[in-house]
């Protein structure tokens, strides 16, 4: 998914910049949107990348863009960036979570894809990948004025119906959507097939629970125990999940996600 995986080396760094940052757990300090971190370098990099987790900033480690960063930098705004340009600061900025929010759409939809569980709705999954990806390509004003919301309950439709065909094969589904699971002890659980779509399993105990073919999108991971858990073709599951998370060398990952330093 090459275009969907971030690439720093071709962004302005602009979640370093756009994005508010509140003092606490997950940031060191308190920044407002459109102020650059400190940590942002002239060559619009992190400064503190390798260290960001023992520097006080966990919560940069699990964000993910999707690819928004470089396709606004590198297309949008066409390798203008807002020091050279301080004009064009404002647009770029506010166009970063318009952005993440289709990237994400498009993530999707090219994982549901992948499944040949879905097949019946490929022809329809990728209609929506195109008009999507279409979007993306517009001018700045006019995916300022997108309505992305509207867009997103179009996918989520067919979001849905991937994951009733995806799921379909466990003996017996289990119905978890937005579930209050925080903290819960889920130890070794036979969750094979389960919908958690948007369930809160922070700071649950999920080591050598059973995962394969569950529906992840939206569910908040931060600080799970997945120490030796089978995520094995679970369904809808991203980098920054993962990220968020706790892990080890037994914990088994979709081959499309890799797994966190911080777990070893």
């Amino acid at each position: 998914m090459g275009e969907l995986t971030a690439d720093c080396s071709r962004c302005f760094g602009l979640c370093c910049v756009a994005l508010t940052l509140s003092k606490s757990a997950d940031f060191a300090i308190d920044k407002p949107a459109g102020d650059p971190c400190p940590n942002l370098t002239q060559e619009f990099r992190c400064g503190i990348h390798a260290k960001l987790r023992q520097s006080g900033f966990p919560g940069c480690t699990v964000y993910d863009c999707f690819g928004a960063g470089q396709k606004i930098s590198q297309i949008t705004f066409s390798g203008r960036d807002w020091r050279q340009a301080p004009e064009t600061a404002g647009q770029m900025f506010a166009l970063l979570p318009i952005m993440r929010q289709l990237h994400e759409l498009l993530w999707y939809l090219t994982e549901a894809l992948r499944r040949p569980e879905t097949r019946e709705l490929h022809t329809e999954l990728g209609r929506a990948r195109d008009e999507i990806e279409r979007l993306t390509l517009l001018d700045a004003g006019d995916i300022e004025k997108l309505d992305v919301a509207a867009h997103r309950g179009e996918v989520n439709g067919l979001l849905l119906r991937a994951s009733e065909l995806v799921r379909g094969r466990t003996p017996k589904k289990k119905e978890r959507r937005g579930a209050d699971l925080m903290g819960a002890r889920l130890r070794g659980a036979d969750l094979r097939g389960a919908n958690l779509r948007g369930a809160y399993l922070i700071g649950a105990d999920l080591r050598g629970a059973d995962l394969r073919l569950a529906d992840l999108i939206g569910a908040d991971l931060r600080d799970t125990d997945l120490r030796g858990a089978d995520l094995t073709g679970s369904l809808f599951l991203t980098q920054a999940q993962v990220n968020a998370a706790r892990g080890d060398s037994a914990t088994k990952l979709p081959p499309s996600l890799t797994r966190p330093a911080h777990w070893s």
